[in-house]
């Protein structure tokens, strides 16, 4: 009779075959039907050229118009939370680009901004964490400002005074100074701005020309849209644990969301709808915030998340760009991948004995995300170009350690601020060697690191709790089941699960 532990642990041994392939020497079934007719060779070109960042992207001929984006445009939606690589510079990108003759957008970015700026200028009247809603809508009024002067139809008596005040091509780093300061000011005069100096102390003066402003511009009755994109918001939070700005960073972003929605609210009763501030955040960030009106936010806000189907339709309308610019309507999504990929199948597991295709085989080292997908096709292409210009499926397997190392970086990227040690961390999972082992085997060799030097937070199932939280890591319930947070939000780490090790980091952590 069979040992039914036997069963159990060959049945968990095919399961990790399946999990991580094997570095089997490519057969020749690796090889077959590497194209179904060859594509053009400036088509594998113009792949190897797409950019992993929206910002310099030809935005024109690979925006892929999701239904959020019409959300947000009718201005139903102005909160666009999501991971970073889910799409939120590419919608950003696209609505910065929007301008015709009634609507315009802005892109404040604050990337490389000095936030201490924005830190000194809180409204005393406010409680923690409201502190900084003025300073917000204070910038928000002054972009509206500067966007009407690129209307064309705008009367000669308000563009004056505006473009003595909100002219020039000043970067958002030099403008808070300048339109805080107690040299800068603006008094409402009928319907029109003065230039007003040294009226008070700075500290005085900005807070009151936010309500000037505000006049201003509910007395104008304007049916023009004006987009204000903040972008870019975690650039502190790159240092909040260094320099113990947690705190006050919450506060700043939580006076954010406030201020948007309380000039959305505000511009809403008065019946004019077009001034269209809109926030893009990472969702590890947002998930920071503790306010009582968070749960209010959901009517407003726009999670980006994905799936398989519908990262098979972006995909699908990438390639069939790729092919033609001027493509209407995108190819099916099996149509576009064989065109690239051809039909042929990857050996996988123990002995190679599982074969699956191509996009199935990239998907697994994926967090399902669209910067994903174009990083390793773009890959692909690049060492096609190299070899006979054609992706075959020796390519693609060619490819996974490069994305490996890839994905690692983002991994890195994401999680410095909150767990400075990563690279330690990283070198913990590395020395496991394994990609399913339980916690108990981790807190065992995570106390080896401990001990050497190369980590400093003590706190391990703290850490385990990020690494789940980014996907680094996820549980598995049974055999080949795998519970990944960018699969289910609402999951949780489960400290009574064995863990699994991400696919897409095996080759990177040497696993």
């Amino acid at each position: 009779m069979t040992n039914p532990k036997n069963s159990i642990a060959a049945s968990e041994k095919a399961a990790e075959a399946d999990f991580y392939e094997s570095d089997l020497e490519f057969t020749s079934d690796d090889l077959e039907s590497p194209r179904d007719g060859l594509i053009p060779i400036s088509v594998l070109q113009e792949v190897a050229a797409w950019k992993r960042e929206a910002k310099i992207e030809d935005n024109t001929r690979y925006f892929w118009h999701v239904n959020e984006v019409d959300q947000i445009a009718r201005g139903d939606r102005y909160f666009v939370i999501g991971r970073k690589g889910s799409g939120k510079s590419a919608i950003c990108e696209y609505f910065s680009r929007a301008s015709n003759h009634d609507t315009f957008a802005e892109r404040l970015s604050f990337k490389s901004f000095p936030f201490n700026d924005l830190y000194t200028q809180k409204n005393d009247h406010f409680t923690t964490p409201n502190q900084y809603i003025t300073i917000w809508k204070y910038l928000i009024y002054s972009t509206v400002c500067r966007l009407m002067l690129k209307d064309e139809k705008l009367e000669s008596d308000v563009r004056t005074p505006l473009e003595k005040i909100y002219g020039g091509s000043s970067p958002l780093s030099r403008l808070v100074g300048k339109w805080t300061s107690s040299e800068f000011g603006v008094s409402f005069v009928g319907f029109s701005l003065k230039v007003s100096k040294n009226t008070g102390s700075a500290a005085t003066n900005w807070i009151d020309r936010v309500h000037i402003l505000e006049d201003f511009l509910l007395s104008r009755n304007d049916t023009n849209k004006y987009y204000i994109l903040f972008d870019e918001l975690d650039e502190d939070y790159r240092d909040i644990v260094s320099n113990h700005q947690s705190s006050q960073y919450t506060d700043l972003i939580t006076s954010l969301f406030k201020a948007v929605q309380d000039v959305r609210a505000t511009f809403y009763q008065s019946g004019s709808q077009g001034i269209l501030p809109v926030i893009f955040l990472r969702d590890d960030i947002y998930d920071l915030i503790q306010d009582s009106d968070k749960n209010k936010w959901k009517d407003f806000r726009v999670d980006l998340s994905w799936d398989t189907p519908k990262i098979e339709k972006v995909i699908a309308f990438r390639i069939s760009r790729a092919i033609d610019p001027e493509c209407a309507k995108p190819l099916p999504f099996h149509v576009a991948w064989t065109k690239l990929f051809g039909s042929g199948k990857l050996r996988i597991g123990k002995k190679g004995q599982k074969r699956i295709g191509s996009f199935d085989y990239i998907s697994r080292s994926t967090l399902l995300r669209p910067r994903d997908f174009v990083t390793y096709l773009q890959n692909c292409a690049e060492l096609a170009l190299s070899r006979d210009n054609s992706i075959t499926p020796s390519i693609v397997k060619a490819v996974d350690t490069a994305f490996s190392n890839y994905l690692r970086e983002e991994f890195t990227d994401e999680l410095f601020a909150i767990l400075p040690d990563i690279s330690g961390i990283f070198d913990v999972l590395s020395q496991l060697r394994k990609w399913n082992f339980t916690i108990r085997e981790f807190e065992q060799a995570y106390a080896s690191q401990l001990r050497s030097g190369f980590i400093n937070e003590k706190n391990v199932k703290f850490v385990l709790q990020v690494l789940f939280l980014f996907d680094v890591i996820g549980n598995t319930p049974k055999v080949g089941r795998f519970v990944f947070r960018y699969q289910n939000r609402e999951a949780r780490l489960n400290f009574n699960e064995r863990v699994v090790v991400h696919r897409g980091l095996f080759k990177s952590l040497q696993i």
